[in-house]
Order: C-alpha cells, then structure tokens, then sequence
C-alpha cells in the first residue's frame, strides 16, 4: 500500500465538499480528525499511515485505525484518485491486519508470551478476493489445532478456540464511542447450528471432504487463509482443495447455484425491478450474478485449468475470456457492470455508514447521485440501467428454459415418440421404459431417476433429430448399462443442452467414442464450449498442461493426470470428425501430437521417479525413438506407437543412486516402467499399445540397447526392412544434444552406411508375406487393401533407399520431395487414404461398408466428396494408382 497518495487540492476539495453534503458518516470523521481533515484538504491520502494502528489499547487502536482509512479511502474514492481495486484492496488488506491483530491480542490475554499459533482464519467472500465493501461484514472461518493452539493450565484445547474465537469478535464488531472494527458472520462454517464458532481442523477437513453442500464450493473459489496462523490455514486449504476443484464435475452443483439466485430474486423481489429501491447486490443483473457467473465457469472449468482458480471477480471473468471459456465480450461487458455498481454501493454505504445494497428512493438518491458527482437520481440511474441490463441477459443464458415431460403412460409415451420421428417408437418407448424402471444399476437410486426425468426430453429429442436415431438410441442404452452412475452425465446434459444433440451424434456414427464414453463419462465435459473444437496445442502446450499437477502430486498422481489429459484431446478430436469440424488429417497430426507430448510427460516423470531409488547414469541418459506412423506424426485413434529405446555412454557404466544399477539393466527397467506409465489402462482409462518389435533383433533381443550399439547393427546387421522403418524414424525423448546424434546416425545410414541389400527384391518379398499372413479388415481397409497406404509406403521406402533421397518421417512430405520418382498424383492418393483411415477408425472399425446413408455422408464429407459413390469411385481411383506405382517400383 502505497503510503500517500497525490492529488491536486481542488480535486480533493470538490471530494471532501460532496462527502459533506451528501454523507452524514463522512461529515463525522472530518469533524473528528480535524488534522487528518486538513491533510486530505491539502490533496495528500495518507493511506498507510491512516491504516496503521497506534500504540494504546488494542480495542481502540483498531476503531480509531478504521475510521482514518474509511475516511482517507472514501475521499479518495470520491476524488477518482484510487480506483475500485484500490479501494476495496485497501479495505481487505486492513480487514485481514485487523483481523490478526484481534486473534494476536485474544492469545496474549490469555496465555501471555505465547506464541500465537494454532488458531488461523480462513477469509471467504470478499474478503478472500480482496474485493471487500466499503461497509461489509466479513465471513471468517475460524480453525484451531489442538496439538499448537496456546491453552491454559488443564484447559481443553476447543474451550480455549472458542473463547479466543469469542474475544476476537468482540474486540472486532463491539460498538462503543469510538465506533466499531468490523462486522464479523461466522455462519459460513460447517453446520453452524451445531458446531462451535471455532473448529478443530481436522473435523473441518474431514467435513468438507465428506458432507459440505455444493454451494459450499463457490464460497472457497475465493477463500484464502488471512489471519493468525497462516501455515496452518494454507494447510486446511491443501487439504480441501480437491473438494472444490474437481476434474470430473457435479453439474448438480451447479444447478444448486443456479437455483440459489433464483431463490434470491423470489426473496428479494422487492428490489428486482430496477430503479429506486433496487438491490445492487441481489437484484436482478446485480453484483452478485456477476459473481455467480464467473463462480460457475471456474466450477466448470477449474478442475481441468488451474489458471482459472482465482479469487477475485474481475481477474475470474479475465481468465475465462483469455481461456476461451466465456466470451470475451461478455466478459468485458460483466467487468465494466460490476465496477459500476460496486462503485455505487460504496457510495450509498458512505452514507450513514451501513451495509446496505438498495438504492434508496426520493430524496436520498438524488443525495446519492450528488455524492457520486452527478445531477441527481435519474442521471444515476440513466448510468447504472444499461450495466443491469446486460448482466441480467447474460446471467439468464444459465438457467435453460425447463423442457416438455415425456409422458409415463406407455400409450401416450408412443405417441411423443412417433411424434419426434422415431420409426419405431414402440421400441423406443420400450427401451426408455426399461430405464425408468431401473434395469441398470446407474438408474436405480432416486436421485439418478429424478435426474433422469430432468435431462430425458432433450435427450430423447436429440436422438430423434440424430443421422442415426436407432443407433443412436441402442448406443446410448449400452452407454447406460456400463456406467456406474448416470447422475453426473445427466446433470451435465441438463446444465448444457446443446451437448445433447452432439452427444446424439457420436452416439450415431462413432462405436469407438462411444465405447470410450461408457467407460468415462466425464470425457464429455470437455465438450462443453468451443475450445474442444480448436486444433490441439503444440507438443510443447500439451506437455505443459499434462505437466500440470497440483502442488506435492505423487508419481501416480502425475500419470493419471497426464492420461486423463491425453483421454481428453483423443476425445476431442474423435469428436472433431463426426461433428464435421475438422480435416481428418488435421486430427491425425493432432493425434500425433497428443502422443508425442505424453511420450514426453510421462518418460520425464518416470525417469524422475525412477532416479529416486537408482540414481542417474553419469553421462548417460534415455532416448526414445518414434517410427511407423508414430514417426511420422500422422495417427489414428487407434494407432500403436512403435518405439526404441535407447541409452546414450557407456554401457558398462553404473547408476550413482543409493540402489545402483548396471547401466545395461538400469536402461532396460527404466524402459519397462516408461512402457507401462504410456500403455497400462488405470481407472483414467487406457493410453496406447507400445510395440517395442522394431528393436535390434527384434522382440529376442534386449529392450534397451545403447546408442553405439543401435548405429553398429544399423551399419552392419539390419534387414531391408528395418532400414524401411528407419526411414520414418524421429527421435521424440531426449535432450536435444542426444536427438542430434541418434537424427545424424540416422541420417548416415539411409544415405548409404550401410550393408549392401538387394532392396527392390528384399522389399517385393517383404510385401508379398505380409498380404499373405495379415489381409484385408473389409472392402475399405485403406491400409492393407492393394493399392492401400501400405503399398504406398513401400514404393516410397523402397525408391527413397534405391536412390538415398527424399528422407522425411512425414509420408506426405517424402512422396513431395521423391518427385519425379514417383508417378504424379501419389500426394493425392496418400492424402485420400489417410483421410479414410482416420476417419473409418471412428465410424467403421472394422472397415466395411456403413449401413446407414448419414453415417456414409459423414465420410464422404470428411474425404470433400459430395456422396458415398464419389467416395468409393476416388477410393478405387487412388488404389488402382498406388497399385500400379507399387508394382512399377517392385518390378523393377
């Protein structure tokens, strides 16, 4: 806090003559500090020394404290000198040093010399984002430890909480000539009816992690430990930060706030209606739903981005823009509104001195609008009414207008359905009857029926309106018998109805997805604004947010995060395709580098693990190499990765751990860790399938070789083969100085160091096994069919190893850089082939032909086609092209 603050004498005086006029209070302290009076008359706000506390008793260094900064914040306030963050900084920075002197002195008096440990609070509200009124009350919650907290002789440890906690608020919020601290509201902590004013840590942890109410979770949005023993109340606020961030989100929660605003507008109807008697706070487009706005949207999508975890309003509603969460117009618009009226709440408080939120009427709003520097009372309102407005509009996009039932009488049932469109809603009404009777173990409790009936209309109209009604519908069944609970989707589906026509969608076209969602539901909150329909970050971002653990997270706790991570944009970008918003091979790079960042995050987590125990290899360290289409950068949702592994020194060297190791085996169990941190399935879901067979001398030789060795059997032992691998190679684990020299080595032997190979004949024999051991899935099989991306591949391995040109782990980009080599139009052809790939790994696994005509057209939109026989026409075109390049090539 800055300890004067400057303003020009006229400035201040036109402020001091308005708070004379207008403000009874303000009239009073100036009469009372007459030398503080003439000190802001001179144009100095002298905001540290007005906060400071003096040397008398306790009690009144903190009254006559209060009253010298209300009286230097509220001049300028007035004046325009300090703005709202300012003033209400400077307001919470004074509560939270009041608030510990309070606690300081109440252990002093009763155990003095002690050290005042072992009692904090816990500031809620404004207070914890530092956004306190200029007439507020603050909403503490009081904590003790029993192990520290100072006692007298045979005293127990909670008596002793609770008249410390009761000596506090006296010396706070008691009244005598000298006014008052501050209004202290203990009814935020747990179950105030029964529990005392100050509350065993332990029993508040236990509380919150096992019976606080929803709405108990926006209230610690802005919580921060103010007061007392910091240490400890940063410990409680540790302890429970996994109850209000939660990855996975109860939408009821939601709903709960949502209703509670409602709730607030029924009571508080008397000030809805704006204009004079309006409830700044309460009212409708007011402080407080700017609040709740902002509250909900971190709720949503704080668990997954901790930047968004920030106490006060204005920095939320910034973070949400800046994060695409929110419009950013919207944002701006909420920003500017909550200034406004925070503003003129201060105003109307400086008054008397009250913590009041309403506008009053007649003759004191005009008093009002005077103190604020306007004409009178309809010039204040002409500036507040287009700022309640909007706030209103924008906070009634939350509450969705509630949907028609759907009926329980199975006759009438039938009629709605065949209503909707369903060609056998006699079967449909079956099926939706068979849920509400609780077939499934998700729909047998009375809340997931109760959530049910909620969300089923626009659930039902979705799949109706579907490409694939009855898929669709026998899909979302399957999805129903395998959850565990249903409460949470339904919640979800009900708080953001437009997911249920997308979830209809991916219900339709997409088994794959589907079966992904059955095992976690929560993959489709990530679907909840348009973010999910960006391309994914770089391989950096990515890295960063897999990365991004809570503060202490153990190493299991760092690879579910990670994998929930990669489950997520896997998901999403599955979901990109059947929405019809992404080239398929945009995704297929995004699948790329989704895996190449959790390759990167969880080998760096598991070597960091791992050395704990082992130690590191002095000169030495891990590599990873990606080849295949992993090497490539170019996946579909089911893509193995095809890995080495690698050690760079000496491989007779040892680990300097306090469990050292051999550096042969510490590379190899490093190795079998980093595999199964990338590929075994855990309750975040699985990762990949890790194919290590492209290794020196295959799955019979070791795991792990060294880098010397990796280069000595590349030059003097390897097949055709796996010099064709080695053409898509890319190093993707490593520092760049290891990467360096694995890319260069790789680089000598595709151009020529290497053990002569007849490579046309080893390559057309190759082929010829392979369509003999492993043929076709189905007549769209773009991969193995003749003429398919595998045929492709070798034309391109084989020509780039003939001639020692055209490297590049990209497909696309080596068939480029071949040119003249190949026959004009392969680029084309790869490109196509790809497309389908990607694309038929979602909607058609097992590559046949779909039934459905929607499901069809998704794919011919996906390849640019305008209809299914175009696609089969452009698919026959480009393998009867690759077939033919193929053989050019095998030939000779």
């Amino acid at each position: 806090m800055n300890d004067v603050v400057q303003i020009a004498p006229a400035v201040a005086k036109n402020a001091l003559d308005r708070a004379r006029d207008n403000a009874p209070f303000l009239a009073m302290l100036l009469d009372r500090e007459p030398d503080l009076a003439a000190t802001l008359a001179q144009g100095a706000l002298p905001l540290g020394a007005a906060a400071r506390f003096g040397e008398g008793p306790v009690s009144q260094s903190l009254r006559l404290a209060r009253r010298r900064l209300a009286l230097v914040a509220a001049v300028g306030d007035l004046s325009g000198a300090l703005d709202l963050t300012a003033v209400t900084r400077a307001l919470s920075d004074f509560a939270d040093a009041a608030l510990d002197r309070a606690i300081r002195a109440a252990i002093e008096e009763r155990t003095p010399g002690a050290e005042p440990v072992g009692f904090a609070a816990i500031a809620l509200g404004k207070q914890g984002s530092r956004e306190l009124n200029y007439s507020s009350d603050i909403d503490p919650i009081l904590l003790f430890d029993p192990e520290t907290l100072p006692t007298k002789p045979r005293e127990e440890p909670v008596d002793a909480a609770v008249r410390i906690g009761r000596r506090v608020v006296e010396l706070l919020q008691t009244r005598d000539g000298d006014g008052y601290v501050l209004r202290v509201d203990l009814r935020l902590r747990p179950s105030p009816e029964v529990t005392p004013i100050a509350i065993p840590i332990e029993a508040a942890i236990t509380y919150y992690e096992s019976q606080a109410l929803p709405w108990e979770r926006a209230a610690f949005i802005r919580a921060r430990a103010c007061a007392g023993d910091i240490a400890l109340g940063t410990r409680f606020l540790d302890a429970i930060r996994p109850f209000v961030w939660r990855r996975s989100l109860d939408f009821g929660a939601i709903g709960e706030i949502v209703d509670i605003t409602r709730r607030i507008r029924d009571h508080h109807s008397q000030g809805q209606a704006f204009g004079p008697g309006y409830d700044l706070k309460r009212g409708r487009g007011g402080i407080r739903e700017v609040e709740f706005f902002a509250q909900i949207h971190q709720l949503i999508h704080g668990g997954r981005d901790p930047a968004l975890r920030v106490g006060n309003t204005r920095e939320a509603l910034a973070a949400l823009a800046e994060a695409g969460r929110i419009d950013p117009d919207d944002a701006r618009a909420l920003t500017a509104a909550y200034e406004a009226l925070r503003t003129i709440e201060h105003r109307v408080q400086m008054i008397d001195d009250r913590q009041t939120h309403h506008l009053p009427t007649g003759d004191a709003l005009d008093r009002v609008a005077r103190l604020d520097g306007r004409a009178d009372g309809a010039a204040l309102l002409d500036h507040l009414r287009p700022h309640v407005e909007r706030v209103a509009a924008v906070f009634d996009v939350l509450a969705a207008p509630a949907d028609t039932a759907l009926s329980s009488d199975p006759a009438k049932l039938v009629e709605q359905l065949a209503a909707l469109g369903f060609a056998d809603a006699e079967g449909a009404a079956a099926r939706i009857g068979s849920w509400r009777s609780g077939r499934y173990p998700a729909l047998r409790s009375p809340a997931a029926k109760a959530a049910l009936e909620a969300v089923l209309p626009g659930i039902v109209a979705a799949v109706a309106d579907a490409p694939v009604p009855q898929a669709a519908l026998q899909r979302l069944d399957t999805l129903l018998e395998r959850l565990p609970s249903a409460i949470n989707i339904f919640r979800l589906l009900e708080a953001r109805p437009a997911l249920a026509n997308l979830l209809a969608t991916v219900l339709s076209h997409a088994p794959t997805l589907a079966d992904e969602l059955s095992r976690r539901p929560d993959l489709l909150d990530g679907l909840i604004d348009a973010t999910a329909f960006a391309p994914v970050g770089s391989v950096a971002e990515l890295v960063a947010e897999m990365e991004a653990v809570e503060r202490g997270a153990d190493y299991q706790a760092r690879l579910d995060h990670a994998r929930r991570v990669v489950g997520d944009k896997r998901f999403a970008l599955g979901t990109q395709i059947i929405a019809g918003v992404a080239d398929p091979l945009e995704v297929s790079a995004g699948y790329g580098r989704v895996a190449e960042a959790a390759i990167e995050a969880l080998a760096a987590a598991t070597v960091a693990e791992f050395t704990i125990a082992h130690g590191r290899v002095p000169n030495s360290e891990f590599v990873i190499l990606a080849l295949g289409r992993m090497g490539g950068g170019e996946l579909t949702h089911a893509s193995d990765l095809d890995l080495i592994y690698l050690f760079t020194g000496d491989f007779a060297a040892e680990s300097d751990g306090a469990k050292p190791l051999g550096a042969t085996l510490y590379y190899n169990r490093l190795a079998q860790r980093v595999t199964a941190a990338l590929s075994v399935a855990t309750a975040a879901g699985p990762l990949y399938s890790v194919d290590t067979r492209l290794r020196p001398s295959g799955a019979q030789g070791p795991l792990v070789v060294s880098l010397d060795s990796f280069a000595r059997y590349q030059r003097e032992e390897a097949w055709t083969w796996e010099h064709m691998a080695l053409a898509r190679a890319r190093p993707v684990f490593g520092s760049a100085a290891a990467r360096a020299a694995l890319s260069a080595e790789i680089a000598a032997v595709l151009a020529g160091a290497r053990k002569p190979h007849d490579v046309v004949n080893d390559a057309a024999n190759m082929r010829a096994e392979m369509a003999a051991h492993k043929p076709p899935a189905g007549p769209l099989d773009a991969k193995l069919l003749p003429g398919g991306l595998v045929d492709l591949e070798f034309a391109v391995h084989t020509l780039q190893l003939e001639h020692r040109t055209g490297f590049d782990p990209r497909l696309g980009r080596a068939i480029d850089l071949l040119g003249a080599l190949l026959p004009p139009g392969m680029g084309a052809a790869h490109d196509l082939l790809t497309r389908l790939l990607v694309t038929l790994r979602l909607v058609a696994p097992d590559a046949q032909e779909p039934e459905a005509a929607a499901t069809r057209a998704l794919i011919a939109r996906a390849l640019g086609y305008e209809d299914w026989a175009a696609v089969l026409a452009g698919f026959a075109a480009a393998r009867q092209e690759v077939r033919a390049a193929w053989l050019g090539v095998s030939n000779g």
